[in-house]
């Protein structure tokens, strides 16, 4: 139990063999292209905002807000953290070292569910908005949305900034146009966002409890998850004591506005409860518009799923090549996955994430979109533990990014998260509290009998304090 708390030495210690280490090759804005390519907002909007207007109504756009503002804490936990330990690591590299090598590994666990998880659940969305040219499986879509994805995350990262930051135009703009229409066919007011209504499966209105928003929140947190993607890039940022911190806070803000007022818009406008709660933008901005305006949408819609597929792959495959660096698995297997290509990328951790990614597009999406939210808010509840624990010790004086109001910040989110995980439905628990528990017997089997050997957390030579 020890280990749960015991921080990783301050040396630090690295593999005998020299790990490689990933180039530094994006500054700020390159950085916050990716980032926000991977929060995907548009993408967001149109797949997972559905699915809170059909169980929430009217109250989406509050849950949403209320998770953004959490989601600032959370941000403030990332922003100390990253630039305290600017590693591909993300999370995992961060708790281990604040909070113990079993936390960490745990913590690595979940992010793991999360990056193999959230890519398919996104990419399954394609077919929807294919639908105004060619009608597709959703499964075989977000396949092949996959696959092509994990084809571009083998390039450079400096290409794919370019690449998902055209794709991430397309798709600010097609939230524009939703947000634009919205607001100007609207049907209610202001007050609509707090009158807590749902369509009723006989076609009137139900009240939304505080119960079922807390619920939401889960999914709320993942809606702006993919800020913490700029962690995951902190070896490869430039200068990242200072880079990470500014597009963790940039993307989160950026990303909130292009949601959140899509979504106030469209409760705005949507002509009836029922409608809202049907959750169809597409159909309703074809309604405010015309067919063509809603191809057009549909189709960089489209594009930015392609886009977040492809920023997603790219941090999974940084997470799972870090994790073969610092010895997490068996000898082999760690030889395989911190393997570089030819452009500089983890081309078989890319080749790892992608294909199974592929794979989950066949899966039930309800299932994936559940323990998603568990996942999410047990991973930025360790976060928030760590945070906690940075500034102990030699932590203290290490140059880094500081949050304000610490340690009330950390304290506070780890009451709010860990109250939004009781919430959750039991299978959803169940599924993630199994993966957990298997992965904690690894731990106590294999990694921790071979301390000396295994899940080594290092950090990039610049980046040590």
């Amino acid at each position: 139990m020890t280990d749960t708390l015991r921080p990783v030495e301050t040396a630090l210690p690295q593999a005998p063999d020299s790990p490689q280490q990933l180039k530094r090759s994006i500054g700020v804005v390159g950085g916050t292209l990716l980032t926000l390519s991977c929060v995907t907002p548009a993408s967001t909007l149109f797949v997972v905002v559905p699915d809170l207007f059909g169980s929430l109504g009217t109250a989406t756009a509050l849950t949403i807000a209320i998770g953004s503002l959490l989601c600032i804490a959370v941000a403030f936990c990332y922003s100390e953290l990253g630039t305290l330990i600017p590693s591909a690591g993300g999370e995992y590299a961060m708790v281990s070292t604040l909070a113990g090598r079993l936390a960490g590994w745990l913590v690595f666990v979940l992010s793991l569910l999360v990056v193999m998880i959230v890519p398919p659940v996104i990419a399954m969305g394609t077919a929807d908005y294919l639908a105004p040219l060619v009608h597709l499986d959703p499964s075989v879509a977000g396949a092949g949305v996959m696959l092509l994805a994990t084809l571009a995350g083998l390039l450079d990262l400096r290409a794919n900034a370019w690449i998902t930051g055209v794709f991430l135009v397309l798709e600010v703009i097609a939230a524009a146009v939703v947000a634009v229409l919205g607001f100007a066919h609207g049907h209610r007011g202001p007050g609509s966002l707090l009158s807590m209504q749902v369509s009723g499966a006989d076609g009137h209105a139900d009240t939304v409890t505080a119960a079922l928003v807390v619920s939401g929140l889960a999914i709320a947190l993942f809606v702006t998850q993919g800020f913490s993607t700029a962690v995951y890039l902190s070896e490869e940022l430039e200068n990242p004591r200072r880079n990470v911190a500014r597009t963790v806070l940039a993307t989160l803000a950026i990303s909130s506005v292009i949601i959140l007022v899509p979504v106030v818009a469209i409760t705005f406008g949507a002509s009836d409860l029922s409608e809202l709660t049907g959750g169809d933008i597409g159909s309703m901005v074809t309604a405010w518009s015309s067919s063509a305006v809603g191809t057009f949408v549909s189709l960089c819609v489209a594009l930015a799923i392609i886009n977040a597929g492809i920023v997603m792959v790219i941090q999974n495959s940084r997470v799972l090549f870090a994790s073969a660096r610092d010895k997490a698995w068996p000898e082999p297997v760690n030889n395989v996955f911190a393997k570089l290509g030819r452009f500089g990328s983890p081309w078989v951790a890319t080749l790892a994430v992608g294909v199974p990614g592929a794979a989950l597009c066949f899966v039930n999406l309800d299932t994936l979109y559940g323990v998603t939210g568990v996942s999410v808010t047990g991973m930025y509840l360790l976060v928030a533990v760590a945070a906690l624990l940075a500034r102990r010790d030699s932590h203290r004086h290490v140059p880094a990014w500081r949050m304000p109001l610490w340690p009330a910040v950390p304290v506070l989110l780890i009451a709010v998260l860990a109250y939004i995980l009781t919430q959750q439905e039991t299978a959803y628990l169940l599924w993630t509290g199994g993966i957990t528990a298997a992965a904690t017997l690894y731990w106590a089997f294999y990694l921790r009998p071979r301390r000396a050997t295994r899940w080594l957390i290092s950090l990039p030579e610049d980046a040590r304090a």
